[in-house]
Order: structure tokens, then C-alpha cells, then sequence
């Protein structure tokens, strides 16, 4: 069963009104979507989701609550232009979940998963071309040792990636999984899943998760109105890292301007940043998949 990680946490910060016009840009099976959607009786939803199957369950969810929400099924990236269709330039708060949702890893048809079998996959829109099995079949020695180690911070990206060139083609996700496990010390097979930072990696490259969420990020920023939040949950150190960057990058002061006796209203940071949080140890416990999560909050003031 799929429970949304740091859900009360990101109600709190979200600062809902019963009229708050609300962004959720990762929809998945509607966890967030419908306890923000209980308390915005007056007011609206849109939800992104670029997964079919997601959008078909969620459905069901949210019409058991209310009617004043729309889905939209686009990638996040798309959330300006997807919202300008709709006649909206600002809206009070949008919630990112960066984690990828429970029905991609359960099922195993999906090929996201290091624990189950399946034809090598990964994409989060099923309707796109790239998928995992042309990035592991078809990537060059060097591309692939660059996104093992870029996106999965992989120490033994060169063997692994040594391993996958010698054994093409690769079908299955289990396949991966051996060649994986036969290219890394003993030592490192017993620590952690060894297959863990490869399959994030791989998955990052075909759904381009890096590049999509900093975009989407700054288009969230400037779409939120003064008083209005930005909540976003990260669970590893890449997708933080952009999120702290642009979260600092719009909330600092501009250095040259650090020494002016006055700083000018016009030339403050017009955002601020109100929280930093991880989950509770009673979360984590109650929910292994919260373990590396963290939520940053920010606020715009000017």
C-alpha cells in the first residue's frame, strides 16, 4: 500500500485557505492530492501526472471528495504553460513529491524495480521513446560510466558500466541486477542493495529528472503569489542539492548589495525560506520508503 511521505508536514506548510488555488505537481495515486483537496472547498486543484495508470486510480480517489480539481496529464515541466491554457498566472501554493510513486516500483512490469523481473523500462510517461533498455544497450562505455556516476554517485561506475557492454544485450531488470553484482566487491554486494544507485541513475537519464525539476522549480517559483509556498520533497542528495540551490539562489541577498547601509525594498529577496525537515523516526518506521526524504519550504514575501 502506497503512504504519502511527510503528509501532515506538508499540509502544515502549505498554509491552506478553504479558497487557496493549489498546485500538486506529482500527482501519483492522489495521497497529497486528496487531503488538500478536503480543505479548499472553495477554492482549486490541479494536479500534473504524466502516468496513465496513476491518473485512472487517482480519479476515483478524488471524485469520492470533490469536483473542483483538474488533472492534468503533462510532465511538470510543462506547469506554466499547462496552467496559462487555463487562464492561470498565480496561484497560493504548489507541492512537489519527488519520490517515485508506489505503483511504478510494485508493479513489476514497469521495470523500475531491482527486485522484480521485467523488460528493462523505467519511463515515468509511458508514451515516450527513450526507455532503459536503449540507455543500457545502446549508450557508449564513456556516456554510461558519466551517468552511473553523475546520477547514481556509483564508485564502481566503470566496472559496472565495463560489465553491461560485455554482457549486451541486456533484456531484463534482473539481468542488470547480476551483471551489477558481478562487477562490485563482495563487500559492497552485502552493505546495501548494490543495484540501488544504477537504477536510480538509469532512471534519472530516461526521464531526464534533473533538468525537468530545476525548470519546473523556477517556472513554481515565480507562479506563486506574495504569501503563497513552494513545498518540495526530495529523497536523494542530486534532487536536493537543486532544490537548496534555487531555493537559496531567490531567498539570499545579492552580495554586491550586502554593504549598503539600506537596501532598497525593490532590491530585497522577494522569497524567503521557512523550513528545512526530515521525517519522524516513527514515520520511517511505519514507512521504510520516508527514510531519505526531506522537505524544503519556501515562501514568497515581496
Amino acid at each position: 500500500m502506497h503512504i504519502s511521505v511527510l503528509l501532515d508536514e506538508c499540509i502544515k506548510y502549505l498554509n491552506l485557505h478553504e479558497d487557496s488555488i493549489i498546485v500538486d505537481c506529482t500527482l501519483g495515486l492522489g495521497g497529497h492530492s486528496s487531503e488538500i483537496l478536503k480543505r479548499i472547498p472553495l477554492g482549486y486543484l490541479y494536479s500534473f501526472d504524466q502516468d496513465s495508470i496513476a491518473i485512472e486510480k487517482s480519479m476515483i480517489r478524488l471524485n469520492n471528495i470533490a469536483n473542483n480539481y483538474t488533472i492534468i496529464n503533462s510532465n511538470f515541466v510543462n506547469i506554466k504553460k499547462e496552467l496559462g491554457k487555463r487562464n492561470i498566472k498565480e496561484v497560493n501554493g504548489i507541492l512537489y513529491d519527488l519520490g517515485v510513486s508506489s505503483p511504478q516500483l510494485d508493479e513489476a512490469e514497469r521495470g523500475f524495480s531491482f527486485h522484480n523481473d521485467a523488460k528493462l523500462d523505467m519511463r515515468m510517461n509511458q508514451s515516450q521513446e527513450l526507455s532503459a533498455y536503449e540507455v543500457v544497450n545502446d549508450y557508449s562505455f564513456d556516456k554510461l560510466v558519466k551517468i552511473l556516476r553523475e546520477y547514481g554517485e556509483e564508485k564502481y561506475a566503470t566496472s559496472i558500466a565495463r560489465g553491461i557492454i560485455k554482457n549486451r544485450p541486456v533484456e531484463s531488470t534482473l539481468e542488470l541486477v547480476d551483471i551489477i553484482k558481478n562487477n562490485v566487491p563482495e563487500k559492497y554486494r552485502r552493505d546495501k542493495h548494490p543495484a540501488r544507485k544504477t537504477f536510480q541513475a538509469i532512471r534519472i537519464e530516461v526521464n531526464d529528472e534533473l533538468n525537468v525539476f530545476k525548470s519546473s522549480l523556477i517556472q513554481s517559483l515565480e507562479l506563486i503569489n506574495k504569501g503563497g509556498r513552494v513545498c518540495v520533497i526530495t529523497f536523494h542528495s542530486l534532487e536536493d542539492r537543486i532544490c537548496k540551490e534555487v531555493f537559496n539562489n531567490y531567498s539570499k541577498i545579492d552580495a554586491n548589495l550586502k554593504n549598503l547601509p539600506i537596501i532598497p525594498d525593490e532590491l530585497k529577496p522577494k522569497y524567503k525560506i521557512v523550513k528545512v525537515l526530515e521525517p519522524t523516526i516513527e514515520e520511517v518506521n511505519n514507512n521504510p520508503r520516508a527514510r531519505s526524504a526531506k522537505l524544503r519550504v519556501i515562501e514568497r514575501i515581496g
